[in-house]
């Protein structure tokens, strides 16, 4: 498949089973802990970038409801309307995040959540090499990323008509792209899903 069938399987799985994938009242769940700790380590009235923001809930929803300054990117158009109206004091905007250009040193944290497992595998060095231009000094990435390598497909997303496609580096590759994009990672944790799961990653600029 090439990058632009990939992205058309993600950007189409989620419009079909956007409300199956999280509903309108999802609670925060496993995310709770990790939006707290982003809280406390932000500023007052934070810049914050979400990448793959999804409906808005729960981490747009959170940060916005903690007073922070909240722009959303997702490439679900589905998506986006649905966070346009679960948040209505954040900003959300349909589009490709790894062709998604900023300003340097203009964010205060970009969160990250099961989204850049969803973009081609080539385009995902670059785009954290952006990431790192747009934090400020002392600015936060939150990302969870895989923890092994795998490529694939599955085409009957959640038991419904719609497929999905992800792939992903193992956290070690991760690490590296980091470390390269001169962000220093200051904790890591496994996060387990079924018979494997994804790596959180905290790194600082």
């Amino acid at each position: 498949m090439s990058r632009d069938d990939e992205r058309d399987v993600v950007r189409s799985g989620y419009d079909a089973l956007s409300y199956h994938y999280r509903a309108d009242d999802a609670d925060d769940g496993q995310y709770a802990p990790w939006l707290a700790e982003l809280r406390r380590r932000l500023p007052a009235a934070a810049t914050i970038l979400d990448l793959g923001c999804g409906c808005g809930v729960p981490v747009a929803r959170f940060l916005a409801n903690a007073g922070h300054h909240v722009t959303g990117v997702d490439i679900s158009n589905v998506q986006i309307e649905r966070a346009r109206r679960l948040v209505p004091t954040g900003t959300f905007l349909r589009a490709d995040a790894t062709r998604l250009e900023l300003p340097p040193m203009s964010i205060d944290a970009v969160v990250c959540l099961y989204a850049l497992i969803h973009m081609p595998l080539a385009d995902q060095p670059p785009l954290i090499d952006r990431i790192a231009t747009w934090l400020r000094p002392g600015g936060w990435l939150l990302a969870t990323v895989g923890h092994e390598a795998w490529t694939g497909r599955d085409d009957n997303w959640l038991g419904g008509a719609a497929a999905m496609w992800w792939s992903h580096a193992d956290a070690a590759t991760y690490r590296a792209w980091l470390r390269h994009a001169g962000l220093t990672i200051t904790s890591e944790d496994f996060v387990p899903e079924g018979s494997s799961g994804h790596t959180l990653l905290w790194a600082q600029r």
